[in-house]
């Protein structure tokens, strides 16, 4: 049996495909087990999704493929984020966009708190930062 990978990926677009079946194609014909971690879908508009894929390393490479046959934007996202806990004033910007909750308010100290196994690497939290506390590990 092949080796089960976790890969985090955004997806954009067009509106001509915001009605199609993705999901379930990636399911059925890749055998992946995706989780949407934040979808903007909307007829008549671009549509983005962010999620991961879980399955064989060979499923997903095909599903890619797949993905950017539709003319999708397809963009692997990093493999890991840090948090320089030094460097951060503590504001908990990163803490109201992070959609996995990776980045929280530890009550009642009233401190972040990252925790890097919660983390799907969507960037949000990284454009939030107004301190650049957070960061991208290549």
């Amino acid at each position: 049996m092949a080796d089960t990978i976790t890969k985090s990926v955004s997806l954009r677009y067009s509106p001509e495909l915001v009605d199609a079946p993705i999901i379930y194609h990636l399911v059925r014909d890749y055998h992946l087990i995706p989780n949407i971690i934040r979808a903007s879908i909307s007829p008549n508009k671009e549509g983005y999704t962010l999620l991961s894929l879980t399955g064989a390393e060979e499923d997903f490479r095909k599903a890619i493929v797949y993905l950017q046959g539709l003319n999708m934007v397809v963009e692997q996202l990093a493999d890991k984020v840090s948090w320089d806990e030094l460097r951060c004033t503590q504001c908990g910007a990163c803490t109201a966009v992070c959609p996995s909750g990776a980045l929280s308010v530890q009550r009642p100290e009233m401190t972040i708190r990252f925790d890097g196994t919660k983390c799907v690497v969507c960037h949000m939290c990284i454009e939030a930062c107004p301190v650049d506390a957070v960061k991208l590990d290549f």
